[in-house]
């Protein structure tokens, strides 16, 4: 009997089970007749790995439809290896039949999506080929390590003897990160004074104990983190929501703290979309192809990102907003589809203000980009006090948005933002780029305004901040968020550009993922010997770090500081530079992970088939 060549995957999350499918998948083709092990290292379950793990609160919930969620392949995909189809979230859990309420519309929990993904894994293993072998360790990489010749050794925390590997792949999603100066200089000051800092960090893990019933707590960030948090300390330690006359109410328990929350935009990102487009979808991409932009600056060294790029982004976004008024909406425009596409494809983006004028009367249906990203830019309000009517109409208003088939042309400017974010990864010519404007531009503003419009939380959610506002619990600082030691005090202040004035708190939360280099003492290692390197960008007097893993953009290999690609390591996920990723897939898409993952796995068979693998077992 052979021996089995061995791959180890370190995480046996959502991506870490998605490489293990694409191996069973593709296995046969390429490695026909050699055995083979995997062997995946989590701590926690495979198949939701932490940060889905089914020990977590019931109100932690996705922010993507059930219906638009699946883990397998189907005939969209373009990719080399086999295709396997298998059921959505929302499919399996009406075959299950004890998630009656999970429909393809409506937003899971987190623990049934663990419930779901426990049951892909186990799927997998069970249909798996014959002469592979899957095997689960229970623990924590601690290190990776190389011996001459090539074999890989993967340390564990539970023993002393490391799994030998031919292959290792780096699947670990989400990291906590270093700290940052500012995250050191406020925990100081708060241990200093008595006063409660939580620095960014997943929300699931975090200790929220120690926040006090009726504190002032800053929440600093208004995105996924914030809400996880808000659900934590209000209905997390007792509170209940009630329907009055149509309107969510909150019933406070007493034990919730006062949370003040602001941001650089101010506002809570966009709630998720609850319609489907009434027209027909429009044809994208139609103005910002890869292609395309990779022929028309073919012959540019340098390129600008305002200049170059943003009026085509929006020109994009427009043609998907104002297809489906057009066609969806007819009575609410002064001409004919065609006539309107074909003006709007002649003219330059800071023309099209002049066409939709004549063409669209009312102005609550022009798309007004700068609006939609800065909701509160230019206005000044009295008092803290007077902002928070101000910011509740906005919420309530953004609902409604959301939620009525006649704000349709919102859902044509969705799908037109996710088609711009797709061309502007697949295309070279964020290379043209200075350094600043990658940071600044693409990976800054470009990618938390894209976030903000497009990867809001459930619709239910916002409505639930709305009643906690309406109740007092959560309190708005507004725009341009600024969070200062008050030495003389022991305080924090807060404040920001809305509205004059500051509050105190005693306590303060940065809401928002951790960012910059983790703190995996697996990817330390490698670090320190030089067998890893952080994607730095630099040019002129302008240089940065983003504590990311940089990886081969081709097959996702671990590049060392000489810039070699190794040829048995590859790493994927929120660490990495793998900057365009998606934990799961909408079916039907073509979905960017379904393609990495099999790209991963038909390079790691075809570097195995091509291993000397002579050794006998003695049977």
């Amino acid at each position: 009997m052979a021996e089995p060549l061995v791959v180890v995957i370190v995480g046996a999350g959502p991506r870490g089970t998605g490489i293990l499918e694409r191996l069973l998948a593709n296995v046969g083709d390429l490695l026909p007749g050699t055995p083979l092990r995997v062997e995946l290292v989590d701590p926690f379950p495979p198949g939701g790995g932490r940060v889905w793990r089914l020990e977590q609160s019931s109100l932690m919930w996705m922010n993507a439809l059930a219906g638009n969620i699946t883990m397998f392949t189907d005939e969209s995909v373009t990719c080399d290896g086999p295709i396997r189809p298998g059921p959505s979230l929302s499919e399996w859990a009406a075959a299950d039949g004890t998630h009656w309420d999970v429909l393809g519309m409506s937003f899971a929990s987190r623990q049934v999506q663990s419930r779901y993904l426990s049951w892909v894994f186990d799927h997998l293993v069970a249909q798996r080929p014959e002469g592979v072998d899957v095997v689960v360790h229970a623990t924590s990489a601690t290190g990776l390590t190389e011996e001459p010749g090539g074999r890989q050794l993967v340390w564990l925390a539970d023993r002393a003897e490391p799994l030998a590997a031919d292959l290792v792949v780096l699947a670990m999603g989400h990291q906590e990160a270093e700290p940052t100066a500012e995250d050191v200089r406020m925990s100081a000051f708060a241990a200093r004074h008595g006063l409660r800092h939580l620095p960014s960090a997943y929300t699931a893990d975090a200790d929220l104990s120690g926040f006090r019933p009726g504190e002032k707590v800053v929440l600093r960030g208004f995105g996924a983190a914030f809400i996880d948090v808000m659900a934590l300390l209000t209905e997390g330690r007792g509170g209940a929501y009630t329907t009055e006359a149509g309107r969510l109410r909150y019933l406070p328990c007493g034990r919730e703290p006062v949370l003040h929350v602001g941001s650089r935009r101010g506002v809570p990102y966009r709630a998720k979309i609850a319609y489907r487009l009434v027209g027909r979808p429009a044809p994208l991409p139609r103005f910002f192809a890869a292609a395309d932009l990779d022929r028309r600056f073919a012959g540019a060294d340098r390129i600008d990102f305002h200049a170059d790029l943003w009026p085509l982004m929006a020109k994009e976004i427009g043609w998907g907003y104002y297809h489906e008024l057009f066609t969806a909406h007819p009575t609410r425009v002064m001409c004919g589809w065609d006539r309107f596409a074909a003006e709007y494809a002649r003219l330059p983006w800071e023309r099209i203000p002049d066409l939709v004028a004549e063409t669209v009367p009312e102005a609550a249906d022009r798309l007004d980009l700068v609006a939609i990203d800065q909701p509160l830019r230019g206005l000044t309000f009295p008092s803290l006090a007077e902002l928070q009517p101000h910011l509740r109409a906005h919420i309530a208003a953004d609902l409604r948005r959301r939620g009525e088939f006649i704000h349709s042309p919102d859902l044509g400017a969705t799908r037109a933002i996710l088609s711009v974010n797709r061309e502007l990864r697949a295309s070279s010519v964020t290379g043209k780029l200075s350094a600043r404007s990658l940071v600044r531009d693409v990976h800054g503003w470009w990618q938390g305004f894209l976030e903000y419009y497009t990867s809001g939380p459930p619709a239910q959610r916002n409505r639930q901040l709305l009643a906690l506002a309406e109740a007092g619990v959560v309190r708005f600082l507004g725009a341009g968020v600024w969070v200062e030691p008050d030495p003389e005090r022991g305080v924090f202040r807060a404040g920001g550009t809305s509205a004059p004035g500051s509050i105190e708190a005693t306590a303060l939360v940065e809401a928002r993922l951790p960012q910059g280099r983790s703190t995996d003492p697996l990817l330390h290692g490698l670090y320190e010997r030089g067998e890893a390197v952080d994607d730095e960008l630099a040019d002129g007097d302008f240089r940065h770090s983003s504590g990311l893993l940089r990886v081969s953009e081709e097959d996702f290999r671990v590049i060392d500081r000489d810039g070699r690609a190794h040829p048995r390591r590859f790493a994927i996920g929120p660490f990495t530079t793998v900057r365009h990723f998606a934990t799961f897939a909408t079916p039907r898409t073509n979905a960017v992970s379904f393609r990495q993952n099999d790209t991963i796995a038909r390079t790691a068979l075809g570097i195995l088939a091509r291993t000397p693998h002579t050794k006998d077992l003695v049977s």
